[in-house]
């Protein structure tokens, strides 16, 4: 019998009735499918709102919304393994799965978080966040349950823009050899954060016109309307339509058998497909096509500008703050890097700007517009963009590859072999250095300073200002081999930025503030918390500017002429700026005490970044404080984390 909710009366003074019933899936499955439309409107007006409370993924997570209800209605999760690509679009997949009552404290410190995470839920069957992912991890809990003997399903939703990553064409790649029953939809909503760009975006486009699509709509219609056993009909349809009126897709070449295209925002379509798929043995591949924003005007007009929003009213959208009277507004350094990227560009005609499919998040839209011959996006291919540099710069160009510190992560061999290895002059500035707050531990900048001194050949700069970013992204522009620009997300300080393209002597540092006993060596954005610091305790506070080269003689300057040496970066210690000044003291036959500071050997978890920094105590109280106790102790004496 179909579950049907609450009372009349008490549906009709509730905003969410049918909502409000759902505490696991296994409540979703019972109601009559004919309530799922009414379910997606309030689930959809219901991620509106808390979004719109708490700010975060929204045009992503509306587009999902049809699919979402459709995956867990049909599917008995959590032990059929629903794996979501990425993780943008599952906050509603998080309200069906239990955790409806944590989104008004979404991504804030000790509430829910914004992706996918295995120790928030047991529906959350793979923690996600950097994309591609979901193919691999789908085919191994599908061969995983085939040698234990269990009949469970895996499914991967991809999108569209994470089918660009050659991770995931790794995994298709190894399906047929497989054989196992997984199950790939692809959300194929023509965008990434930016839109699409490639020959796979264009050769989805031809699946869903002309003659092809015409086919298979027809195709698909006519499984919709036939009763099972689906698997003898699949079989008949593959033998005869496919082979006699459509072209072989690609994903049927690498093995899967392909349906589609569905309409996303029909549920009665998704259902009835997901079922029938559901029933066939091997590896599936469905095409879904969805529309990012869906159901809500203006995240559907501008689905960019409502990919990641801060808190905004519903009725009326974003808005953006109008700046408070006789006040100049500070740049972020996103805005800085894109400007200079402009002026550069306009002063030497062999740079070229390159992303990943981060175009807006990395400041390049004034350069895409200003000189789209020389912008490459080149989709979310990381490993590629690198490479792709690599090339250019053999060939008489002078790459800029804005990438985030975390993904750079993914393109670490080809930074060492392609760039570094053969010192070519191609230059990373790398956005969100550090603690980036809501979007937590999968997409903090907190291993940057350590993965990257260890690499030959290349400059590593870390500036505490605006005007000192602008500087050195023309330090590294002006290198004859590779270099890296780490900076933080969000504004600086507040110091005037130059129009001049002045480059920095390289590995330089400045002593900021003269003082005694104590010398702060501040690396990048630790600099402000540093001199605040330092005006407390007396100390001298240097900004070091240079990870790599060090400026040694600086440091054996400070080490010889005060009692205790401190380190402060936004980096995990492991490896990192403090790691340095310890082997140049080391080298150079110094015996001096030295606390290092900063980010803590574990993942930081997602929060507001101020409150983050102060629990790691690289706020200007905590280092304050770290160098008392250390003071108070003596030299003798030493405290876990902290080298002497």
């Amino acid at each position: 019998m179909p579950h049907s909710g609450p009372p009349a009366e008490k549906r009709r003074m509730s905003t969410y009735p049918l909502l409000e019933t759902i505490n696991d899936p296994s409540d979703l499955r019972r109601l009559d499918r004919k309530q799922l439309p009414a379910l997606a409107a309030e689930l959809r007006r219901f991620i509106v709102t808390s979004v719109a409370n708490t700010g975060g993924h929204l045009s992503s997570n509306l587009g999902t919304v049809e699919l979402t209800i459709a995956l867990h209605f049909v599917f008995a999760t959590p032990e059929d393994r629903i794996i979501w690509d990425v993780g943008h679009q599952t906050y509603g997949h998080k309200i069906l799965t239990g955790r409806r009552a944590g989104m008004p404290r979404l991504r804030q410190k000790g509430g829910i978080a914004g992706f996918p995470r295995r120790e928030e839920s047991v529906y959350d069957t793979f923690g996600t966040a950097h994309s591609s992912t979901s193919i691999s991890a789908a085919l191994g809990m599908a061969v995983a349950a085939r040698q234990l003997g269990k009949d469970h399903r895996a499914v991967a939703v991809i999108g569209d823009g994470a089918m660009t990553a050659g991770m995931a064409f790794e995994a298709l790649n190894n399906v047929k050899h497989s054989g196992a029953n997984v199950i790939v939809v692809l959300n194929d909503n023509d965008m990434s954060i930016s839109e699409n760009v490639g020959a796979l975006n264009n050769y989805l486009a031809k699946l869903m016109s002309g003659r092809f699509y015409a086919a298979t709509k027809r195709t698909a219609d006519k499984i919709l309307s036939v009763a099972p056993p689906m698997k003898e009909l699949a079989k008949r349809f593959e033998g005869h339509a496919k082979g006699m009126i459509t072209p072989s897709t690609l994903f049927e070449e690498f093995g899967l058998n392909y349906t589609g295209p569905v309409d996303g925002h029909n549920l009665d379509a998704l259902v009835e497909t997901l079922t029938n798929v559901k029933r066939l043995d091997g590896p599936q591949f469905l095409h879904v096509v969805t529309r990012k924003g869906q159901g809500y005007a203006f995240a559907e007009d501008d689905p960019i500008a409502y990919h990641g929003p801060g808190r905004f009213d519903p009725g009326v959208g974003i808005v953006k703050p109008a700046p408070a009277p006789d006040t100049r507004a500070r740049p972020t350094y996103t805005q800085v890097f894109g400007d200079w990227l402009c002026d550069q560009a306009k002063a030497d005609h062999r740079l070229v700007g390159i992303t990943p499919a981060m175009r807006e998040g990395s400041g390049m839209v004034r350069f895409s517009q200003e000189h789209a011959d020389r912008y490459f996006d080149v989709g979310i291919a990381e490993q590629h963009a690198v490479t792709f540099a690599a090339g250019l710069a053999c060939d008489g160009m002078k790459p800029v590859v804005a990438i985030y510190s975390t993904f750079l992560q993914r393109a670490y061999d080809q930074l060492i072999h392609d760039v570094a290895l053969q010192n070519l002059p191609v230059v990373f500035a790398l956005d969100r250095g550090g603690l980036v707050g809501a979007d937590g531990p999968t997409h903090h900048g907190a291993f940057d300073l350590s993965f990257l001194r260890c690499i030959p050949n290349l400059t590593v700069m870390a500036p505490a200002d605006e005007d000192e970013c602008r500087r050195m992204l023309c330090t590294g522009f002006a290198l004859d081999g590779p270099s890296a620009i780490r900076y933080p997300r969000g504004a600086g300080p507040g110091v005037e930025v130059s129009a001049q393209l002045e480059p920095l002597p390289v590995g330089e540092g400045v002593v900021r503030r003269e003082g005694r006993r104590v010398a702060i060596l501040a690396f990048g954005a630790m600099l402000r918390p540093a001199l605040e610091a330092g005006a407390e305790l007396g100390a001298t506070v240097a900004n070091m500017r240079f990870v790599k080269p060090l400026d040694q003689a600086l440091v054996l300057r400070l080490a010889t002429t005060h009692e205790l040496v401190v380190t402060v970066e936004e980096n995990v210690l492991a490896g990192g700026a403090g790691s340095a000044v310890l082997e140049s003291l080391a080298a150079q036959g110094v015996e001096v005490p030295v606390l290092q500071l900063g980010l803590p050997d574990h993942f930081v978890e997602h929060g507001d970044p101020a409150q983050l920094l102060a629990d790691c105590g690289l706020d200007a109280p905590g280092i304050a404080r770290a160098i008392r106790e250390r003071l108070s102790q003596g030299n003798a004496s030493q405290r876990p984390g902290m080298a002497a």
